[in-house]
């Protein structure tokens, strides 16, 4: 009898504690539950990233914009470089930062396109660290819109405990607003962490922080918001899909499936019949920064740039 009620006395506080355990477990936000892989800098990264060139990629682009498709392109430059983890900007002297040097992955995207008349230029910038373990969340965004009505800035820096947020703009109904967003997933960041990330992205329902290109287009404050990740795959390619639960929004990126992991296109569906889309044309490496003659020119030629 003794033994028997010391076996459920065991048993009641082992099913306490595997209940307690279930409630933390979900109780946990979905960025919490995200793991980068520690082990993707290994020498093939590092003779990659860190030769000194850039990766430099030209897209062709059918652009959804005022309820038409546009033909345009874009041009993403993923390159490795340090990164002031106080300041968050590019270092000078990055052998003198000490502990303040944190190498992170810059993608730069460029994307141009012609509405009747006049033309949109679109720049995104994205700072992601390589060290996922130490520095887990993408530290800098930014995005400018220029058009012939006017023009947006829109920048996110990481603090301790979230996101802060300044938006610029020509347009009245935006104004000069600046604010705080919970720390979440970035779309923007989702193409760093491809390339950082062995082609992985985490799978599942998350809290993700839309483009800032859709936030403008579709009139929609930055928000962090549930979306779903799911991916297929092929042979040759992954292919990630990222369905917002609360916005009709669905964005598609297909990526090689072999290192480099190249991103070979995209789409956006918002829901309005249109789809955007990019196709890779070119990539190259090279070290872009030094090439400014004009007899370097011969590069754009080589990416099969139109402008």
């Amino acid at each position: 009898m003794i033994h028997l009620l010391k076996s459920c006395c065991l048993l009641a506080i082992f099913s306490l504690f595997a209940c307690k355990e279930e409630n933390n477990a979900a109780n946990k936000t979905a960025s919490e539950e995200i793991k980068w892989n520690e082990a993707a800098v290994d020498d093939e990264f590092k003779a990659y990233w860190y030769s000194g060139k850039a990766e430099l990629n030209s897209y062709t682009l059918k652009q959804s914009r005022y309820g038409e498709i546009r033909d345009g392109e874009v041009v993403l430059v993923f390159v490795t470089e340090p990164f002031s983890l106080s300041k968050q900007v590019k270092l000078d002297n990055p052998e003198d930062a000490g502990e303040d040097n944190v190498s992170v992955m810059k993608l730069n995207s460029f994307r141009k396109f012609n509405t009747g008349i006049y033309d949109y230029s679109i720049a995104t910038s994205v700072f992601t660290p390589i060290n996922a373990k130490e520095h887990p969340n993408t530290l800098k965004l930014n995005t400018s819109i220029q058009e012939w009505c006017g023009h947006t800035f829109t920048q996110l820096n990481l603090k301790e405990t979230d996101y802060h947020f300044q938006e610029f703009s020509y347009f009245e109904t935006d104004g000069d607003t600046e604010g705080k967003l919970p720390i979440a997933l970035l779309e923007d960041e989702l193409m760093t962490r491809i390339r950082i990330n062995k082609g992985q992205l985490p799978l599942g329902e998350t809290n993700m922080i839309f483009s800032i290109i859709y936030s403008r287009f579709a009139n929609k404050n930055l928000e962090a918001t549930k979306a779903e990740i799911s991916k297929t795959d092929t042979d040759s390619t992954t292919n990630y899909t990222v369905e917002y639960l609360n916005n009709d929004r669905t964005y598609s990126i297909h990526v090689e499936k072999q290192f480099p992991y190249k991103i070979l296109s995209w789409t956006e569906n918002n829901g309005d019949g249109l789809i955007t889309e990019a196709k890779l044309k070119k990539s190259i490496n090279e070290p872009y920064w030094n090439q400014k003659k004009r007899t370097d020119e011969s590069k754009r030629e080589e990416l099969q740039l139109i402008k």
